[in-house]
């Protein structure tokens, strides 16, 4: 991807991750990356990949505790329907997701999870997941005015992007891995006043 291929609708997908722009600056979006989950011409979601709550996987969903990926933590997923979970997980090498019928393949190794499913019996497919709250959600071409506008910036996601340890700063690591001169924005100040 090069120049305006960063914030091309045609970028996005199931897989793709949206990366807020340093102009975006309110509270909800700030400095956040969005993996997207579904994307066609009724609309986008997604979730917030490093919004981390206070809320630990086994005071919410204890089965799915052991699953979770380091930090334990639910994550805030978006604004849309808070009080409902989503489900985010790694496949492990070489399993076919066509064969599981509790997990619906988003990209690659990356799939949505039934929460309905008995963890025990995932265990050994999965790599590790991540429980969301709630979800960010676009109308059919909202996503597409605000790339226009420059709040976003599109990018192929990475399965390392959805299990990140705490210690990564997922912003700055998926700004850091694309072509110049997008990098440099992985520096750019919380507050340029202070700089």
């Amino acid at each position: 991807m090069t120049g305006d291929d960063f914030r091309d609708p045609a970028q996005v997908g199931p897989g793709s991750v949206l990366i807020a722009s340093t102009t975006l600056t309110g509270p909800t979006f700030a400095r956040t990356v969005i993996y997207v989950i579904e994307h066609d011409e009724h609309g986008t979601l997604g979730v917030v990949l490093n919004r981390m709550s206070q809320a630990a996987v086994f005071n919410v969903l204890p089965a799915w505790s052991e699953l979770a990926a380091s930090p334990r933590a639910v994550f805030i997923g978006g604004p849309v329907q808070a009080e409902s979970a989503v489900c985010l997980a790694v496949a492990k090498t070489g399993i076919d997701l066509a064969t599981q019928p509790k997990l619906h393949q988003v990209r690659g190794p990356v799939c949505m999870v039934d929460l309905d499913a008995d963890p025990e019996d995932l265990e050994p497919v999965l790599t590790g997941l991540r429980i969301f709250a709630g979800y960010a959600g676009w109308d059919a071409g909202q996503l597409a005015d605000e790339l226009a506008e420059g709040s976003w910036l599109v990018a192929p996601g990475l399965p390392s992007d959805l299990l990140a340890p705490a210690t990564v700063d997922v912003w700055q690591a998926v700004l850091r891995r694309q072509d110049w001169p997008l990098p440099l924005l992985a520096t750019y100040p919380m507050d340029p006043l202070t700089n």
